[in-house]
């Protein structure tokens, strides 16, 4: 029996072990009646213990044996015996959280109905940021609309049921998605906003679920992901971002909501320092080219080493060498594999094919800088 079922709110329950095996990926049990959820439709599993006779065990993970009808399979820390009287007790901030997921993306699906007629067909609920996967593509207007309707149905304060229904009688209700099980299907009701097919564990009342907040979106399989979190996880959300945006108000001098023209204002600065770099970078390696044709070996700046290499490729008759007082190298012309050994003699390792990338020992820059080297 699937206690859960009937109680989203109890933590504790008492149980006979029916079956209980090992394997060399684990140990499992069957219990006669359990308040694990099996993972399910996007919702992780619960964790938790047994205790009994054998001490306390781990309940590690829970999973069904067979989709919707099948017997709760627990993952266990360790093997309990056959028979066994247990009690087991839930993870209860882990299953609460699960709930304030999972009530909130029924209240969310049902807003992207009303607000876009954008249907649900997958979800995700295994991390503080949830996904619903939309078969369509979405627009921002309507998903902001459909933020602002879960938000209403939050205040709302909606009481939440649970009920089952025969599959002959599901004619008469209006559910928001078809059920993808047979027989006697279980109804999750949230007030008169949602009505749906669920096996999971929900909430007593939507303002339970709040808040509920959209994070992003993006198109997705020919639809739409919507990225959102929510109950305690958006408030730490909220809480995490808020002292950052403080920290970072602090360390510009500014009004929290105000950061961005700092950061804007770095960022132009940024990207004209990166342009006077790069300007003077060309302007180094070209001053650098004549030397390097001359010389052969050459002790160059590191950040211009792999430019320079570059626009000596085309002197495809001569072999260079040039070092970086760091130790780095660039090798390349006709000997370039036979000018590597005698650096490897050196201590030098590295590869490739037009041009040899690598580095020696900093100690033997000096030595290596023999033009004799490449001659």
């Amino acid at each position: 029996m699937r206690l859960y079922q009937l109680d989203s709110y109890a933590t504790r329950f008492e149980a006979r072990v029916e079956r209980a095996w090992s394997d060399e990926k684990g140990h499992y049990a069957v219990l006669s009646q359990t308040f694990f959820y099996p993972e399910s439709g996007g919702q992780p599993a619960d964790t938790g213990v047994l205790r009994g006779p054998f001490g306390e065990v781990r309940v590690l993970h829970a999973y069904e044996e067979e989709k919707a009808f099948g017997e709760v399979v627990h993952v266990l820390s360790a093997p309990i015996p056959e028979g066994a009287e247990v009690e087991g007790e839930i993870d209860w901030k882990r299953r609460f959280r699960h709930m304030q997921r999972h009530t909130a993306q029924h209240i969310l699906s049902q807003a992207l109905l009303r607000a876009g007629n954008y249907h649900t067909v997958a979800v995700s609920l295994d991390s503080p940021v949830c996904t619903v996967d939309l078969e369509e593509e979405a627009e921002e207007e309507r998903i902001r609309e459909a933020e602002a309707l879960a938000g209403f149905a939050v205040y709302a304060d909606y009481p939440i049921e649970a009920f089952y229904v025969s599959e002959e009688e599901l004619a008469r209700y209006p559910l928001r998605r078809p059920p993808k099980v047979r027989g006697q299907v279980r109804l999750v009701r949230i007030g008169d906003f949602d009505l749906a097919a669920c096996g999971g564990t929900h909430l007593r009342t939507s303002a339970q679920a709040g808040p509920i907040k959209v994070l992003k979106w993006e198109r997705y399989k020919g639809g739409t992901r919507v990225y959102f979190t929510a109950g305690w996880e958006a408030l730490e959300d909220y809480h995490a971002k808020h002292a950052l945006l403080s920290r970072l108000a602090l360390a510009f001098s500014t009004h929290p909501l105000e950061v961005e023209k700092p950061v804007r204002k770095l960022q132009d600065e940024l990207y004209a320092l990166k342009g006077e770099n790069q300007a003077l970078k060309e302007a180094l390696v070209e001053a650098l080219l004549g030397r390097a044709l001359e010389e052969g070996v050459l002790l160059v700046p590191g950040p211009v080493l792999g430019d320079l290499a570059k626009k000596l490729l085309s002197w495809s008759e001569k072999t260079f060498l040039l070092l970086s007082p760091e130790g780095r190298f660039a090798l390349l012309g006709p000997r370039r594999q036979e000018v590597l050994e005698r650096l490897k003699a050196l201590g030098a390792k590295g590869g490739g094919k037009e041009v040899v990338q690598g580095a020696l020992p900093q100690e033997k820059v000096a030595e290596a800088l023999d033009p004799r080297l490449v001659s």
